[in-house]
């Protein structure tokens, strides 16, 4: 039996981040991964998604330019390039992932490993089966997509978040049953390829557990890129008749039918738990049951990432992996979801951190909201992205940050000024006083301070 400091059982950003941060106090650490290092993130979900949309973005400018005097031949579209250049991206990722646990003299195990309950790990792999003691065990597991119970679905063929990249042509037509954080991400891909796109959700809004605001703007914008939104429609019978398949619905007590060439499942996911189906560990409905220092009910065994649930975020699973492995090795750290931001990579972007307006409400707190719409700023004019707004959520009494939502062109890159001064406990009062380069989007956030301080001072 092979001896380790540390075993962590699944190679994505939750999992290879712990490794390799494992590996800087000079433990021996051992990494198992069954399929490719990066995990769902690099190779089926995260980074994949965001470079078909960069395509995306290019795509919607150069449709866009035409209206600004830049006028090409017609636009056309080689998806075998683009699929090319996707996969070439995930290659050179894998590689420097790789490159870094070698260098960090890290032991990778292709195969699964299952936990057993003397506290070791079972490495199945292709053709042999290893066993590897471990002082302490990370599972880094991640999830998979879960689908729903729908009459007919097993009998059709039809995608998940983890196949869809894997098409070698456009679909003509596309139903999106599911209207969260994934479906409108490859809602806005498809339909920027000229793809019919439907998205088909059972709750009164897309994005259900985001703000409200945000969820009902982007809604509208994604309207004007033809992409037709049901909400409050659920489905009930999925059936394929001569390749084409027919989606039977039901909306308002009112039978509906909707036809495509492809079906995209984007119902949520449900955590992968094969590493610890022998050891019995304490369960949170189906994930695994921690606490702040991600520990598990089994002693020595922690658990992050999409399999202890939460948040479900590639960066959320390297910061629960770093508390993970430092408490493992003597430490004391909590986990801090308080400053984590979120982001939906749709066009336009929503970006969030903290709390929005209605979990400040269900919390019950004084507080004032201030928007600031990209209308006003001259380089969202310039840039031809005027969509979107800026969004604080204040405590009235000691000026406190909140929360803040960001709709717009690359928001997603703007938020970290928000996460900034949460984490570093500013006011708004300095928020404020921050100055901002001119022109940039970026100032929208110091213009909604500015303008919570006046109304905090009347």
């Amino acid at each position: 039996m092979i001896k380790y400091d540390l075993v962590v059982i699944g190679g994505g950003p939750g999992g290879y981040v712990s490794a390799l941060h494992a590996a800087e106090t000079g433990k021996k650490i051992a990494l198992i991964e069954a399929d490719f290092v990066g995990g769902t993130c690099l190779n089926r979900g995260c980074i994949p998604s965001k470079t078909y949309l960069k395509h995306s973005e290019v795509i919607e400018q150069i449709k866009k330019a035409k209206e600004w005097g830049i006028e090409t031949e017609s636009l056309t579209f080689s998806f075998p390039k683009l699929k090319k250049r996707k996969d070439d991206v995930i290659q050179r990722l894998r590689r420097g992932i790789s490159y870094l646990l070698k260098e960090g003299k890290i032991d990778v195990y292709q195969g699964y490993g299952y936990i057993q309950p003397n506290g070791s790990v079972r490495v199945q792999e292709t053709e042999n089966e290893k066993n590897l003691q471990a002082e302490k065990i990370i599972v880094a597991t991640g999830s998979m997509p879960a689908v729903p119970p729908i009459e007919g679905l097993s009998e059709v063929s039809y995608e998940t978040s983890d196949t869809i990249f894997d098409l070698t042509e456009i679909p003509e037509s596309l139903i999106i049953i599911g209207g969260g954080v994934i479906g409108v991400e490859l809602a806005t891909i498809f339909a920027s390829l000229d793809t019919k796109v439907t998205i088909i959700e059972s709750a009164e809004m897309i994005l259900p557990s985001e703000d409200q605001e945000a969820a009902s703007y982007l809604k509208r914008e994604l309207e004007k890129k033809n992409i037709n939104i049901r909400t409050n429609t659920l489905v009930k019978k999925v059936e394929e008749i001569n390749n084409n398949k027919k989606v039977h619905c039901e909306s308002n007590g009112q039978s509906i039918q909707f036809d495509a060439s492809h079906i995209l499942v984007c119902t949520g996911r449900r955590p992968n738990m094969s590493a610890v189906n022998e050891i019995g560990l304490d369960t949170d409905g189906p994930f695994i049951k921690v606490n702040k220092k991600m520990e598990t009910s089994m002693p020595n065994v922690y658990a992050i990432g999409d399999v202890i649930g939460g948040y479900q975020l590639a960066h959320a699973a390297s910061a629960e992996g770093i508390v993970a492995v430092n408490n493992a090795f003597g430490g004391n750290e909590m986990m801090n979801n308080h400053v984590m931001p979120r982001c939906v990579y749709s066009k336009p972007e929503i970006a969030t951190v903290g709390l929005n307006e209605e979990e400040a409400k269900k919390k019950g707190l004084d507080f004032e909201v201030v928007k600031y719409d990209f209308v006003k700023s001259g380089k969202a004019w310039s840039s031809g992205a005027p969509e979107g707004f800026t969004k604080i959520i204040v405590d009235k009494k000691y000026g406190e940050i909140l929360g803040t939502v960001m709709v717009g062109e690359h928001v997603t890159e703007m938020i970290s000024e928000a996460s900034a001064f949460m984490y570093l406990e500013g006011t708004i009062e300095e928020a404020a006083k921050m100055i901002h380069p001119h022109p940039t989007i970026s100032e929208t956030f110091n213009e909604a301070a500015q303008e919570a301080v006046r109304i905090l001072n009347k």
